[in-house]
């Protein structure tokens, strides 16, 4: 009985062993993080991003940002020979086909293809995303106008211009052209004061590289693709919107990858991790200062007052 003791306790300390070192071993996969993506698509060089972590006690799962839209769910990464694939539904993209990813790491570098939802197979490279240190006792300049009232100093639309100073308004009439700022800022606090015509759709992109949203969604439950929300990513307390046609107010402060938001008044997001670049960003550099962008190419939009208070340096 001792003999059979022992050998029973010595199989469960090989078992528990075993799973451990399987969990272990799957907590140091060098694909788990979150990774700085460029796509090389028709000659173009697309921002995306890609999170990998672990569920459970094996399972690879995740998030993906592709160059517009908001971040979709991975259901499984699956992990083979040194490489990993995952395949992910469609979201605004053309065709009627999956998005097929394949990857494996060189170095701190990862690299693989995308299969689009046409069919066609593209390149991608993914570096370790690097984000702005947050700061403890961060120290503030002088707030500045961005927007000068007159014209569309200090600003380039992206394509053909749509955008014009109208009764001292910034003014999108229709579709077109995003804006940006030719100034870049790291750590700021911005104001600004907008306005929408019914079901219009816009958003102010802080560093060129994370969106929040401006949208009619007045009576409706916060959302993180609705209006105040972190595109995709950060959802907002209670929503704040008010009527179409109404002047609202953004005070959003950005700090790191830390963000607060005051919609209307009202703080409705506090202090919170952004995870990463949302869709339509500029670039995936996280930890580069940027400049803002406006979007102008959802709906018609007004701006009567866009201000900045940069970190002091």
């Amino acid at each position: 009985m001792k003999f059979y003791a022992t050998t029973l306790a010595l199989g469960f300390l090989f078992l528990f062993t075993s799973v451990s070192s399987i969990a272990i071993a799957q907590d140091q996969s060098p694909f788990i993080g979150r990774w700085d993506m460029v796509i090389q698509q028709e000659g173009k060089e697309l921002p995306s991003w890609l999170e990998i972590t672990k569920s459970g006690r094996s399972t690879l799962v995740g998030r993906f940002v592709y160059a517009f839209g908001s971040a979709r769910p991975i259901a499984e990464v699956q992990v083979k020979n040194n490489g990993f694939n995952f395949t992910i539904p469609r979201q605004w993209e053309p065709g009627d086909k999956d998005l097929k990813f394949e990857g494996a790491l060189q170095g701190t570098t990862l690299s693989g293809t995308m299969v689009y939802t046409d069919g066609k197979k593209y390149k991608w490279t993914a570096t370790p995303a690097k984000v702005a240190p947050y700061k403890e006792n961060i120290v503030w300049g002088a707030p500045k106008a961005l927007f000068n009232e007159t014209d569309l100093k200090g600003w380039s639309a992206m394509g053909d211009n749509q955008w014009i100073v109208k009764n001292g308004i910034l003014t999108s009439p229709k579709s077109g052209a995003n804006l940006v700022s030719d100034e870049k800022f790291l750590n700021f606090k911005l104001h600004v004061e907008f306005k929408y015509p019914e079901g219009s759709n816009s958003g102010i992109y802080l560093r060129g590289r994370h969106e929040v949203q401006i949208e009619d969604n007045r009576g409706l439950e916060p959302s993180n693709i609705l209006f105040g929300g972190i595109y995709g990513f950060l959802t907002p307390n209670e929503m704040m919107a008010k009527p179409a046609g109404e002047w609202q107010s953004y005070d959003i402060t950005l700090n790191g990858n830390r963000v607060s938001i005051v919609a209307n008044g009202k703080a409705i997001i506090t202090d919170q991790i952004i995870p990463g670049i949302t869709g339509g960003a500029l670039d995936s550099n996280e930890a580069e200062a940027g400049p803002l962008l406006i979007q102008g190419d959802h709906g018609p939009v007004e701006f009567r007052s866009i201000v900045i208070t940069p970190e002091l340096n």
